[in-house]
């Protein structure tokens, strides 16, 4: 199979609106339709409709004494967030290694994404014939994984009211489903420090979960451990693997900055 040039595949208005982004914002603070639409050789109306979906968006925003447009506040938090993530998984590194050397089990760092939690990194045991592979990149369910309820029972009780709904998705016979008792649940991370999903969302899979904080206070992403659910049982992860992660959280999260 001959694979074709992506060039091939560059949808033209999209690659427009980053030359207004990248490019025709570089030299100067503010430009008009008329100037936009000269350095971009598209007729005025094209351009415009171009501006109103960036500006609907963030990305851009315009001026309302000259009627110029300028870069928007969006730019700063992709920028911020960008950095942030590089960030988070560069200093997750070292200690997902340490914690899975020291408990033998898989370890992560995953981040809040739309409406589900996405793995960024992870350490894979050496030794062991059954592990668990973090799928990494991969949008998992909030309600029913150990990393998900970590982010959720931290928010505002309202706000996770409104991002899910009163039965939530079956994934095994384990799930969660009523969110009312999901909500008593995440009552309980918050007391206890960490989170448990017992084959919630994976038959025979068990994982544990920690939230991180940054600088600024606020839970950035979260920190697990994820094993066959014979070996990841209650009993060890009261006496083992929730204070190894309690400790490797707090340690994280001073390395982004946190005080408790």
């Amino acid at each position: 199979m001959v694979r074709r040039d992506k060039t091939n595949y560059i949808i033209q208005s999209v690659a427009h609106a980053l030359d207004v982004l990248e490019q025709y914002f570089g030299d100067l603070d503010e430009l008009g339709v008329t100037e936009l639409s000269k350095r971009l050789k598209l007729h005025k109306n094209n351009v415009f409709r171009l501006l109103a979906t960036l500006e609907a968006r963030g990305y851009i925003e315009q001026n309302r004494t000259s009627e110029n447009y300028r870069l928007g506040v969006k730019c700063l938090h992709l920028g911020r967030r960008y950095i942030h993530h590089m960030g988070l998984v560069r200093q997750a590194r070292p200690i997902l290694n340490d914690v899975a050397k020291r408990c033998s089990e898989s370890a992560f760092v995953a981040i809040l994404r739309r409406d589900g939690i996405v793995p960024l990194e992870a350490a894979e045991p050496e030794g062991r014939a059954v592990k668990i592979t973090t799928p990494i990149g991969e949008a998992l369910p909030l309600h029913c994984t150990a990393a998900g309820k970590a982010q959720l029972a931290f928010d505002p009780e309202e706000q996770v009211k409104a991002m899910l709904p009163e039965q939530l998705p079956r994934h095994t016979d384990r799930t969660i489903v009523d969110r009312a008792v999901l909500l008593e649940q995440l009552r309980n991370v918050v007391r206890d420090g960490y989170s448990v999903d017992s084959g919630e969302y994976f038959e025979d899979v068990a994982s544990v979960a920690v939230p991180i904080r940054d600088y600024t206070r606020s839970v950035v992403g979260s920190l697990g451990v994820a094993g066959p659910a014979y070996r990841v049982t209650h009993e060890r992860i009261g006496t083992e693997i929730a204070p190894l992660i309690l400790e490797a959280g707090r340690e994280l999260s001073h390395r982004l900055g946190y005080n408790e």
